[in-house]
Parts: structure tokens; C-alpha cells; sequence
């Protein structure tokens, strides 16, 4: 079991800077974050989307914020489970929490902290008939190891920066990889494309454009993709793996039953320090929910600030909280 002071849950840019403001308060954190790598919608969903309300940046890009968040925490060296959705909290006799994830990690914390966005996401299925029965046989919908997919023959489907960024990763580890895409152009990058339309005439890849993926099949395990062609007609495709990447699906998921009060699928809190009606349990970012409540990332910063000051009384019950400046503070003096 994993032990710390504060289990957050969520790793997007909220989550990570609730790190920052907890070890300056001497509290340890331990992230939990069902996407494989932190930054959440930052990384998943928009990595090279300018962002333009973050103090002393007039612009900076979304992955680029996120490698400095993690620059910013690394003195106060978090713990991370990615990969895994937090399913369960039960509150033990002391007040403090285990978190139990969808592949039975355990984290025990004294304070909670929901920082997941806009909920846990789901990525959003094709229209296959069949699909549930090749998930885990073939069929993926993120790519958490990588080496799985060496020498294998991979079809990804979609258009947006996830499909164009495993597909060039893949295109120098799999034996063939072949990218279908309904569209004629792509939503992502103007660099990915160009990379990848390289790849294609040099005929590292191959590119199915206008195109669909409409049934699999296969015996156990994944074997065959039929496509639909821009010409109506359909072309079978021989491959070990499935790869959609239509983006994600952004849900409460089992948060939602935790017991915490829920106002039109986002937590309530109050604006004193972002708890929400059960107590030890904050919730911080777009997730919550309050009168006059911006969907920024700068008041996501602001809600983990405040949090931390008032999770310093279940962390350190005995001790008096002296607010100072972080300039008094100093991240080097931990």
C-alpha cells in the first residue's frame, strides 16, 4: 500500500501545481491519473493549443506548461499511478482515506483532492458491431506500453494529434502501420501531417484517406480490419492490432457515487477552500462547481492554494499553520 498525505486525483495542470502548494506546507502527494502520462486534456487532447491566462507567460503551449509544472514539483518528488482510474474511497476510523483503483492499487491519504478536470475519460468507440470482444485482444484505445507493439502490424484510425503522433512513434518500432482517416485532411498539427504524409510517399506507412473502419474479425484475438475506401468499395487489411483514437469522452465515472454532493455532473464546494460537503475531501479545477465559478486553469491555481491551507490541519493536527510568502519559504529549504 501507498502512503502520503494527500492522494489526488488527476494529473492535469491543476493537480500537478496542488503538488507545489502542498510541499510548501511540507505535505507529501501522490498523484492518481487514469490517462498513462500526466497532464491530463493538456497532454491527451490539445498538447500544441496555445494557452494564453497563465501569469508571466503571454502565450506558452499546453505540453510546454505542463513539462514546467513538473520541473516546478520535482523538489518535493511526488508518487504517480497512471494508467488507473480511481474506483473507491473508504474512509478508515482515524478520518483518513484508501483509494482503491481499477487495478487494486492502494493509496492511503489523509486528505483527498479531485482535481480531475472535467471528470475521468472515456474514449469515444466506433460504431463496430463487435468491438467489446476483441478490448484487450487487439483492440486499444491508448497506448500505455509501447513495446507491446513491436513487429506487429498496426491500423490506427483517427485525424487529431493522438492518431498522428502514434502513428509516426509506431511507424519505427512495428513491422506495418497503416492510418485511416474519414476525413481528407488532418485536425492536428501542421508538422505532424506533413510527417506523416512523408511517411506515406515514401511508402513507410500507408495512408487511407476518406476512409472507415466498418467491421474486425478474428479468432481470439484480433486478425483482420475491413476498411470502406473512398470508392464505396471495402478492403480487408490483415493486422494484430486496432488502435482508434477518436478522442476521449470527458465523466464523472465513479466519483460520482463517493458521496460527495453533485450539481449537473460537477462537485460542489464552497469558496473558503474548495471542500465539498464530505469531510477530508476537496475538489479543485474545472471539476467543481460554485457560484460565479470560471472554467480557467489561473483559477485552478488559485482553488489549490487555498485547499492546501486548510488540508494542513488533517495532515499535521498538532501544529499551528504560519502562512509566510514562498519567497520566505524557498523550495530548496525542503
Amino acid at each position: 500500500m501507498i502512503t502520503t498525505d494527500i492522494g489526488i486525483i488527476g494529473a492535469g495542470p491543476v493537480g500537478l501545481f496542488a503538488v507545489f502548494e502542498a510541499g510548501l506546507l511540507k505535505m507529501r502527494c501522490h498523484l492518481i491519473d487514469a490517462l498513462p502520462q500526466v497532464g491530463g486534456q493538456l497532454s491527451e487532447i490539445y498538447p500544441q493549443k496555445p494557452i494564453y491566462d497563465i501569469p508571466g507567460y503571454p502565450a506558452i503551449n499546453a505540453q510546454n506548461l505542463v513539462e514546467k509544472l513538473m520541473e516546478q514539483i520535482s523538489p518535493f518528488k511526488p508518487g504517480f499511478t497512471l494508467g488507473e482510474r480511481a474506483e473507491t474511497v473508504e474512509k478508515q476510523p482515524d478520518g483518513s482515506y484508501i483509494i482503491r483503483t481499477d487495478d487494486d492499487t492502494e493509496v492511503h491519504c489523509q486528505v483527498i483532492v479531485i482535481a480531475g478536470g472535467l471528470g475521468c475519460f472515456e474514449p469515444r468507440k466506433p460504431d463496430i458491431t463487435n468491438l467489446a470482444e476483441f478490448e484487450g485482444k487487439g483492440v486499444a484505445y491508448m497506448v500505455k506500453n509501447p513495446a507491446l507493439f513491436r513487429n506487429k502490424r498496426v491500423v490506427l484510425a483517427g485525424g487529431g494529434d493522438s492518431a498522428l503522433d502514434w502513428t509516426l512513434f509506431l511507424s519505427e518500432i512495428a513491422s506495418e502501420v497503416t492510418l485511416v482517416h474519414r476525413g481528407d485532411t488532418f485536425r492536428g498539427s501542421p508538422d505532424s501531417s506533413e510527417k506523416v504524409a512523408e511517411l506515406a510517399r515514401g511508402g513507410r506507412i500507408n495512408l487511407l484517406l476518406q476512409s472507415t473502419v466498418m467491421s474486425i474479425d478474428g479468432n481470439g484475438h484480433l486478425q483482420q480490419v475491413t476498411v470502406k475506401g473512398r470508392d464505396g468499395t471495402d478492403q480487408q487489411l490483415d493486422t494484430d492490432y486496432l488502435i482508434p483514437l477518436f478522442g476521449l469522452s470527458p465523466k464523472l465515472g465513479p466519483i460520482a457515487g463517493w458521496g460527495v454532493g453533485i450539481d449537473r455532473s460537477a462537485i460542489q464546494v464552497n469558496t473558503f477552500d474548495y471542500a465539498t460537503d464530505t469531510e477530508r475531501i476537496y475538489a479543485i479545477g474545472d471539476i467543481n462547481t460554485y457560484p460565479g465559478k470560471l472554467k480557467l486553469i489561473l483559477c485552478g491555481f488559485h482553488e489549490a492554494a487555498l485547499m492546501a491551507q486548510s488540508a494542513f490541519r488533517y495532515v499535521y493536527p498538532d501544529q499551528k499553520l504560519s502562512f509566510k510568502y514562498t519567497t520566505v519559504y524557498g523550495v530548496n529549504t525542503f
